[in-house]
């Protein structure tokens, strides 16, 4: 895998997804320090895929992923992808890869993905959704100064995105319940640096940043914003993948929930290129509590 800039940011993420390999395709994940008291799920998933993607021939590239959340992760025990090869055709081939690590001096199963790659197809039927009108990125404050009024309460957040840049179109820890038909919320992300000129690695970049506000959306309706009196976990994680992806530059994250019951919202999440092209995807169902209970 190329380097990266000395001293970018990026390389933070990057240090997150260049896997080491243990074994025949048994790959190791590391964590970076982190305040929190379980692995980021977008962690996980972006390491998982990078593990599937080492197993895949040079003309194919990853056009789908699902995956569940089974247990949080333990930030202090190093995660193990163990791949699966499940399936090798003549146009399509298939990974499961399963991320372990070690509890009581057992080996548990914390994480599971299966993802679908492809040669390139020839194009019979083409559309996608048009881009929504929204403020240009460089126009909006970022993440810091958005919440630098939140001090303290603001940590996590900022700790969690610390290779992500962020430019949202609202207070993220004061929001008013969202109602029909404006419940829609846009952000505009991007991962800070630049990442090596591979379409795996920026997939698995994508992947990440994908489940930093999906949940987010579920708590929309809800009102009060990050830090308030719910707490949520992602359950499980999907993301299609439309176009070739620049995970290093501008692109337009909108989310959604159209649904909401048993505690559980189901999130939508569709990504555009700052040139206004659909380039991915995304569904999350998670779960959400109430701290007062």
């Amino acid at each position: 895998m190329k380097e990266v800039t000395a001293g970018s940011q990026a390389a933070a993420l990057m240090t997150v997804l260049d896997l080491e390999q243990a074994d025949t395709d048994v790959y190791v994940g590391r964590t970076p320090r982190s305040p929190l008291q379980r692995i980021f799920g977008g962690q996980v998933a972006g390491q998982a895929l990078m593990a599937a993607t080492r197993t895949l021939p040079e003309d194919r590239s990853v056009h789908s992923l699902h995956s569940y959340f089974l247990r949080p992760g333990d930030p202090h025990e190093e995660i193990r992808y163990a791949v699966d090869r499940i399936r090798d055709g003549r146009s399509f081939t298939t990974r499961r890869v399963v991320a372990w690590q070690r509890r009581n001096g057992a080996d548990v199963a914390i994480f599971s993905l299966t993802a679908d790659a492809s040669a390139p197809q020839p194009v019979v039927a083409e559309h996608t959704r048009p881009m929504p009108e929204v403020p240009a990125a460089e126009t909006l404050p970022t993440l810091a100064e958005l919440v630098a009024p939140y001090g303290e309460h603001a940590s996590t957040a900022l700790a969690i995105s610390q290779a992500v840049e962020q430019r949202l179109m609202e207070d993220p820890f004061s929001r008013a319940p969202k109602v029909p038909p404006h419940t829609k919320t846009h952000a505009w992300m991007r991962v800070a640096g630049r990442l090596p000129e591979q379409p795996a690695v920026h997939a698995a970049a994508l992947t990440f940043v994908s489940d930093l506000t999906l949940l987010s959306a579920g708590l929309a309706r809800l009102g009060g914003g990050w830090g308030g009196r719910y707490v949520g976990a992602s359950l499980d994680h999907a993301v299609w993948f439309h176009q070739p992806v620049q995970a290093d530059e501008w692109f337009l994250y909108e989310t959604d929930s159209p649904a909401a019951t048993g505690g559980r919202a189901l999130c939508y999440g569709d990504i555009w290129s700052a040139d206004g092209r659909h380039v991915a995807s995304v569904v999350q169902q998670g779960l959400i509590r109430s701290l007062e209970r």
